[in-house]
């Protein structure tokens, strides 16, 4: 198989020796359920048929694009070269790899999407979106693939008990790093023991708290409520609430306790590794997508564990688990494909038990396959076990987007420390209308 670079992209050629049927006919109840979908195929028969009709346009050739980060490439090709194994004989492929960062590719998608690719990775929260849209070629082989994955990944992929995308990792989440030669197991069990050692230690921690989907870590098993509504885009929430167990004034008053304290660092997860690398950061939060890099500069001291738990003063001094939005990455397929089963086949095959190995051997990436997932290696592998213990006090991350810069006013205010000393519940009246907004608003 040929391969070259042109123009900022890797292009795959696969040449295999005759054009036959596609034999991937789609679930006819998922085609009925998927709106715009039905325009694109509007049967089973028929898209087979258009699939070879247009493979005949094209002088015989099955033209798929995928995106992916480029840091893939060199993983992607051994994929789709043993995609051309499989398939020998039944079609003639030119299949093309073009940069594009996985969390862009909702926007991307949508802003143009006959001209976006065929086959492409994104995380969960960008499902909704794309479905709304009608964006997204249901999965056809839906029982299949949700017999192979994690039961959470594939809820992930769903939207109305319809599998929309191919789950690949159940790693994107968050948890706690840190270094051994510093902090202790115990130490590591509460924040406020952490923060205690690492100021000692004369050393830090860092977590993103501006973003919101680490803000969430301090309200979500505190008994306050969050969420998305059913109409997919707005919110509910009472974080503000002055009644119950723990009021909100309280969780804000913990997270001043700990931005205040000389050890807390607020900065951006791209930041992280850089405090790991010169040895200003005994621990911090974040995910697998730097677990290398966390091992290569602490060795054999990198540790990784759930969230530690915080003091929250509320009815009665207490520890709070901290909480996380769990994350899943899956592969979808363009409801607007030229040839949707072609493209399927190829998601399909991404995200087989046999890549996602493939995944975790080179990319460290956590499989959602429920077999790759039990495998001795992957039991092994620090940071992957810790997201897996975090997701027990975890929520799949379904919200509106009037969330995000809500928090990140909220959080800008606590990570200065309050400096103009607004009353709290202001404060979280604020939060609140920020995060409850509609979105004419």
């Amino acid at each position: 198989m040929n391969k070259r670079i042109v123009a900022g992209m890797l292009f795959t050629t696969v040449v295999c020796m005759t054009l036959g049927g596609c034999g991937f006919t789609a679930d006819k109840e998922n085609v009925k359920n998927s709106g715009a979908v039905e325009s694109v195929m509007p049967g089973a028969e028929v898209s087979t048929e258009m699939t070879e009709r247009d493979a005949e346009a094209d002088n015989g050739v099955v033209q798929l694009k995928v995106w992916s980060e480029e840091d893939n490439f060199d993983m992607l090709n051994q994929m789709i070269d043993s995609f051309e194994q499989k398939y020998a004989g039944q079609a003639k492929f030119e299949i093309t790899l073009e940069q594009n960062a996985d969390s862009d590719t909702k926007d991307i998608l949508l802003g143009d999407i006959h001209n976006g690719a065929d086959v492409f990775p994104f995380a969960d929260d960008q499902l909704s979106a794309m479905v709304a849209a009608g964006a997204l070629y249901p999965v056809p082989n839906a029982e299949e693939v949700k017999s192979a994955n994690l039961e959470e990944s594939v809820s992930a992929a769903s939207i109305h008990d319809i599998l929309y995308a191919y789950p690949m990792t159940a790693d994107n989440g968050y948890f706690l790093y840190y270094d051994k030669n510093v902090l202790s197991d115990e130490d590591v069990q509460t924040m406020d023991g952490m923060l205690e050692a690492l100021n000692a230690a004369g050393k830090s921690f860092s977590m993103e708290l501006n973003s919101g989907w680490y803000l969430y870590t301090f309200f979500g098993n505190t008994g306050l409520e969050f969420g998305i509504n059913d109409d997919g885009v707005t919110n509910y929430c009472n974080w503000n609430a002055t009644d119950g167990a723990i009021k909100g004034v309280d969780v804000a008053q913990a997270i001043l306790n700990i931005t205040t304290n000389p050890a807390f660092i607020s900065q951006p997860d791209g930041d992280f590794i850089t405090g790991v690398q010169n040895g200003t950061l005994g621990a911090g939060i974040s995910g697998v997508w730097n677990a290398i890099s966390v091992r290569e500069a602490w060795g054999d001291n990198y540790g990784a564990v759930k969230l530690p738990t915080y003091t929250v003063a509320g009815q009665q001094v207490q520890q709070v688990q901290m909480s996380s939005f769990t994350g899943y990455k899956m592969m979808g397929v363009n409801a607007y494909s030229k040839y949707p089963e072609w493209a399927a086949k190829l998601a399909d095959w991404l995200t087989n038990e046999e890549n996602q190995t493939i995944r975790f051997e080179e990319r460290n990436q956590g499989p959602s396959n429920t077999n790759a997932a039990a495998s001795d290696a992957v039991k092994q592998v620090p940071a992957i076990q810790a997201v897996i213990a975090q997701s027990e006090f975890g929520k799949l991350q379904r919200v509106g987007n009037s969330y995000w810069d809500a928090c990140s006013a909220f959080s800008d205010t606590m990570a200065a420390g309050n400096p103009s000393g607004q009353d709290l519940q202001e404060i979280m009246d604020t939060l609140v209308e920020g995060i409850t907004a509609s979105a004419a608003k």
